[in-house]
């Protein structure tokens, strides 16, 4: 009795920890005005009184702030001090680097790194080129579901084809959020990707701009990372895109040999 007692406790426990994960996930995945506790409900799918009681033990922990005046509820100072805790053997944005400044300086486009976090995609850097026209369509910390965005379809393209189904499956109530996607759309421009050897985002997520993006694959694992580059419509002609694709596959293909050999030295 007492073991299955047991396993009725992991079982809710399990439960209470994917909430939490996913209340953060969705806070953070909103602008800096924060979330209402009834957006937080919705978007969930949990009881208000569920949400409610999680976020009053996040915020005990430090792991979720509340606003006094507007009441909204943004991701506390414990989740900056874990990032910094979490930071990799190899800081992939330190790494990353000198080749978005590359690409950012030969282009004179707007340069994105990406990561996966859950099945959304995050934006850990972006450099802005010379031209005068920004395409700044993500800030730094910002997410979206896996699928969306230049960066966020990169990621995919590197995975198997039953992960992509689950990512895109958990994310499919989310992409109408971004210019009307449906599962549908993201499966064609990911199909069309490994056809051309580059993910590109033309379905005007952000009015007006374009972009184009490549994963940083890892020969025994997922993708590391995904490099993307922003542009306005005018600037991405066929021919244009083709550059944009060669210049991004060089610096790329550099990463993953550097990442290659480090990881050799710490195996040795």
């Amino acid at each position: 009795m007492a073991a299955r007692r047991g396993g009725k406790g992991d079982n809710r426990g399990t439960q209470t920890v994917h909430r939490a994960a996913l209340l953060l996930r969705t806070i953070a995945s909103t602008d800096e005005k924060g979330c209402r506790l009834i957006d937080l409900a919705g978007q969930t799918k949990l009881q208000r009184p569920t949400v409610h009681r999680l976020l009053k033990g996040l915020m005990r922990e430090g792991l979720v702030d509340q606003d006094p005046v507007s009441r909204r509820y943004d991701l506390g100072h414990l989740i900056y001090e874990l990032g910094l805790a979490a930071i990799p053997r190899f800081d992939v944005r330190q790494l990353c680097e000198p080749a978005l400044l590359r690409i950012a300086s030969r282009t004179g486009d707007t340069v994105f790194l990406s990561a996966r976090s859950g099945y959304d995609a995050v934006c850990l850097e972006r450099k802005e080129g010379s031209f005068p026209i920004k395409t700044l369509t993500v800030d730094v910390g910002t997410r979206r579901p896996l699928g969306i965005g230049a960066g966020g379809g990169a990621l995919l393209m590197a995975l198997p084809d039953a992960e992509v189904e689950e990512i895109i499956a958990a994310n499919a109530k989310h992409f109408s959020r971004y210019a009307n996607m449906k599962a549908q759309d993201v499966r064609a421009m990911l199909k069309r990707a490994r056809e051309i050897g580059y993910m590109l985002n033309d379905r005007q997520v952000t009015p007006g701009a374009m972009s184009i993006g490549l994963p940083i694959t890892d020969p025994y694992g997922p993708p590391i990372a995904a490099i993307s580059i922003g542009a306005i419509t005018t600037r991405m002609e066929p021919e244009r895109r083709q550059e944009l694709a060669a210049v991004l596959r060089r610096e790329v293909r550099e990463l993953e040999r550097r990442i290659q050999l480090q990881r050799r030295r710490h195996q040795t």
